[in-house]
């Protein structure tokens, strides 16, 4: 992990709130008050106004079943209110709606965050068959197709600023076999591999670009089916050129330009 700087001012209460909010948002399953009060590393009864607190502010909720807190998106929503993620999702969505329909798959749109990608928006397939996935979904970045082309299309001291920021995640990472991986995107302008997680899947991803650097990244989990009548290369055209509309956007403010 990262080694922390002593901060210069404390905010007991404030840093308490922060815990827990953090080590929910990294449990995959709902914590108890015991394993909440386990990870912060502070009592139960420090705790547990703190968690009436954020229930109550619905940053957190009890899972089903009363099984223990969980964390909310009201989080993310707040961070999706910042303008340079909203300008983004505004241009993309008209595109990304035209792409899935297309290509009969559905889309979504990947940023990056820390050592992390994460889905900031989707498009469900227009057809009754279609991989989604989630808005809000975290992958390591150095394990996601998305990932591998915001990597790739950053400046040096940004593509190595990061790569030392999923090092320190990452203690066993292979710095050499991803900084190849990400110079190959570069080459070719997009990333395509099977899908890490699905079998049958293949991750089509394009660069959304603005000053001459990737902002996001947009993907099509794709699925062959017998009675497409789009394949796998119909469908990585349409993405790219998807990708290049949503970059003028943000470039230029108005409708892509023909290229």
């Amino acid at each position: 992990m990262p080694k922390k700087t002593a901060p210069k001012y404390r905010a007991p209460a404030l840093d308490k709130g922060l815990d827990i909010l953090e080590l929910l948002a990294a449990s995959p399953t709902p914590l108890s008050i015991a394993e909440v009060s386990e990870g912060v590393g502070r009592s139960r009864g420090e705790i547990f106004r703190m968690l009436q607190v954020l229930e109550e502010r619905d940053y957190i909720m009890r899972g089903e079943g009363d099984s223990g807190y969980l964390i909310t998106p009201r989080l993310f929503r707040l961070g999706m209110e910042q303008p340079p993620l909203k300008s983004a999702v505004e241009a993309a969505l008209p595109i990304m709606h035209r792409l899935a329909h297309a290509v009969d798959q559905s889309c979504h749109l990947v940023v990056p965050s820390r050592e992390q990608i994460v889905v900031i928006a989707r498009i469900d397939p227009p057809g009754e068959i279609g991989l989604v996935v989630r808005v809000g979904h975290r992958r390591p970045m150095s394990q996601a197709t998305s990932g591998h082309v915001l990597l790739a299309f950053q400046t040096d001291d940004v593509r190595d600023l990061w790569m030392d920021t999923i090092a320190a995640h990452e203690p066993e990472l292979d710095r050499k076999k991803l900084l190849k991986l990400a110079t190959q995107v570069r080459t070719r302008g997009y990333a395509t591999a099977a899908s890490h997680i699905v079998d049958g899947v293949t991750d089509l991803s394009a660069p959304v670009m603005q000053h001459g650097s990737a902002v996001c990244a947009l993907t099509v989990p794709f699925i062959e089916r017998r009675a497409s009548a789009v394949d796998e290369k119909h469908t990585l055209e349409h993405l790219r050129e998807a990708a290049r509309d949503i970059s003028d956007t943000l470039q230029y403010g108005g409708p892509s330009r023909a290229d």
